[in-house]
C-alpha cells in the first residue's frame, strides 16, 4: 500500500475524519478487512456482514496497530467515515493504480482462471515486481484489496476477474483499466445465473472491449480452439494475440500430452522462438493454462526458453487445485476439491484414469469423490447425470458420490451407464465417505476428490492424506 495520510485518505474515498488524535495517523502498512491480519499501520476497512459486522473489531484493530479505521459509522477509534465502504475500498484502488501506473493484467474464462492466474504471476515476477490476485480473490471486494497491495515498486498487477453477470466484469474493469487482457474460455459454470453460454461469452467479453487501442498498446490474449472465445477479436480494438493448439495460434502447444505421472508435456512454439515444456502440475486442462499465460509472458518481452523453464518450475499458489499427495503406503490423494463445474470435472476425471493407468500405481484403483457442482440452474441434473456417465465411461474404478439430490444424480448416472455393485456408491457426507474410503483404500489407489467449494469436500482429502505420513508432490 502507499502511504496515506489522514487527509489524503479522507480526499480520495470523500469520507470524514472522526475521533483523530492531534498527531494523526498514517497509513504505512496493509489494508485488511480481517482484524486478525492487521499489521503496525494497517488500515482497517471494517465491512458490514450477514454474521459478523466488522465495526464491531474496530477498537481491537487500532490496539492491534492499525493507524485508521474505514468504516460506514464513528466507532470511537480513529476513522474515516464513508457512506459505503466497499465503494471506497475501489476508490482507494482507483487511486493507488493512477498513482502507480503498473502494467494491469486480467484474466477471466468459466475454468481455470486461478491456476493460470498463478502461472502469469510466476512468469511476470521474473521480469519485475509483481502482485497478483490471492486465491480466488476476484469480485468486487477481493480485486480492491489486491490491488492495495501494490507499492512504489510494483511493475505488474495480475487480476482475475469474475462474474456473476453481465455488467459485473464492465465493473471491475472500471476500477482497474488493463492493459492486456485474456479470456481463457466460455463453459458451462454459472450457467443458472447466466441461462446460456451466449450469454456467458457476452459476460467475459467485456474485458476485451475494456482495453486500449492497439496503438496505445492494448492486447486481447484468446484462446483460439473456443469458438466463442475466438470471436471475441471482433469485439476489440486491442491488438489480438491467439493461443491454443490450433494451426492458427500465435502462441500454441505441439505434440501435447501427458507424461505417465499426468504431467503435460508439449512444445511451446511462439513467434520469437521454440522450447519443450514439462510442468509440475498436473492434468490435460494445464496446456490451455500455459499457453494463455506464455502468451502474456511473451507480450512483456520474455523468450521461449525463459517462459518454458519457469513453466516447468511453476508450482500452484492456490490451494486445492490438483494438489497431489503421495502417502507412505503408496495411496495418491489428488485433492481438486476448491471448485467444480462440468468441464473442470471432466479434465480432473480424464487425469484421475491416466494416473491410475501409471506402472506406479499398477494394481491399483482409481476412485472418484464427487459432490455437487453448484450453480447450474436447469441444466444440473443433465450436467451431474453426463458426469456419472462419463465416470463408467473412462472405466474409474469407483465412484463415490457425496451429498443429496445431485450426489444422487451423479450415482444413477453411472448406474444408467452400466455400473453395478460397489463400483458406484452415494453416501450422506464427507465424514461418511472418509469412512467408506478407510475400509477400502489399498497401495496403489488414485483418490480424486472434487466438488463445488460449498460442498467442503475439501476435507475428505486433507484426512485421507494425513491418515498416513505423506510427501505433498504438487507445491
Amino acid at each position: 500500500m502507499i502511504p496515506l495520510s489522514v487527509a489524503q485518505l479522507t480526499t480520495v474515498v470523500r469520507g470524514e475524519p472522526h475521533d483523530i488524535p492531534q498527531a494523526p495517523p498514517r497509513v504505512t502498512g496493509p489494508v485488511v478487512i480481517d482484524s486478525r491480519l492487521v499489521e503496525p499501520g494497517s488500515l482497517f476497512a471494517a465491512l458490514p456482514g450477514d454474521r459478523v459486522d466488522g465495526h464491531d473489531f474496530a477498537e481491537r484493530a487500532v490496539a492491534d496497530g492499525a493507524a485508521l479505521v474505514l468504516a460506514g459509522r464513528p466507532v470511537g477509534v480513529p476513522a474515516v467515515v464513508v457512506d459505503d465502504v466497499v465503494a471506497a475500498l475501489s476508490a482507494l484502488a482507483r487511486h493507488v493504480v493512477r498513482t502507480l501506473d503498473p502494467t494491469v493484467v486480467a484474466l477471466t474464462g468459466s475454468a481455470g482462471k486461478t491456476s493460470t492466474k498463478d502461472l502469469i504471476a510466476q512468469l511476470l515476477r521474473r521480469v519485475g515486481p509483481t502482485v497478483w490476485t490471492p486465491g480466488s480473490f476476484n469480485n468486487e471486494i477481493g480485486l480492491p484489496l489486491t490491488v492495495l497491495g501494490a507499492d512504489e515498486t510494483t511493475r505488474y498487477l495480475v487480476l482475475e476477474m469474475g462474474a456473476r453477470g453481465v455488467g459485473h466484469i464492465r465493473s471491475l474493469t472500471d476500477l482497474t483499466p488493463p492493459r492486456i487482457g485474456a479470456v481463457l474460455n466460455v463453459g458451462t459454470a454459472h450457467i443458472g445465473e447466466f441461462g446460456d453460454r451466449e450469454t456467458i461469452a457476452r459476460a467475459k467479453g467485456e474485458l476485451v472491449e475494456a482495453l486500449p487501442p492497439a496503438d496505445d498498446g492494448g492486447v486481447a490474449v484468446l484462446n483460439a480452439d473456443d469458438p466463442l472465445v475466438r470471436a471475441m477479436s471482433e469485439r476489440t480494438r486491442a491488438r489480438v494475440v491467439l493461443f491454443g493448439e490450433s494451426e492458427n495460434a500465435d502462441i500454441r502447444a505441439e505434440n501435447a500430452r501427458l507424461t505417465p505421472e499426468g504431467r503435460p508435456t508439449f512444445s511451446l512454439r511462439t513467434p520469437t522462438g521454440c522450447a519443450d515444456v514439462t510442468m509440475r502440475l498436473y492434468g490435460e486442462h494445464h496446456v490451455s493454462n500455459a499457453l494463455a499465460a506464455a502468451a502474456v509472458a511473451h507480450e512483456v518481452g520474455m523468450s521461449a526458453s525463459a517462459i518454458a523453464e519457469t513453466l516447468a518450475e511453476a508450482g500452484p499458489l492456490s490451494k486445492w487445485r490438483m494438489e497431489v499427495t503421495e502417502r507412505a503406503d503408496g495411496v495418491v490423494i489428488v485433492n481438486d476439491a476448491y471448485n467444480a463445474n462440468p468441464d473442470s470435472m471432466r479434465a480432473a476425471l480424464r487425469t484421475l484414469v491416466h494416473m491410475g493407468g501409471t506402472t506406479r500405481n499398477e494394481g491399483g484403483r482409481t476412485w472418484a469423490v464427487l459432490g455437487e457442482m453448484a450453480e447450474l440452474g436447469d441444466d444440473a441434473f443433465a450436467e451431474h447425470d453426463a458426469v456419472g456417465r462419463l465416470a463408467v465411461r473412462l472405466n474409474v474404478n469407483r465412484l463415490v458420490s457425496v451429498g443429496g439430490r445431485e450426489a444422487a444424480w451423479l450415482d444413477m448416472g453411472a448406474k444408467n451407464e452400466g455400473s453395478w455393485g460397489e463400483e458406484s456408491v452415494r453416501v450422506s457426507d464427507a465424514q461418511a465417505a472418509v469412512e467408506l474410503l478407510r475400509g477400502q483404500l489399498r497401495p496403489g489407489d488414485v483418490v480424486l476428490v472434487k466438488a463445488s467449494r460449498s460442498v467442503g469436500l475439501e476435507q475428505v482429502a486433507l484426512t485421507l492424506a494425513a491418515d498416513v505420513d505423506g510427501e505433498v508432490a504438487a507445491r
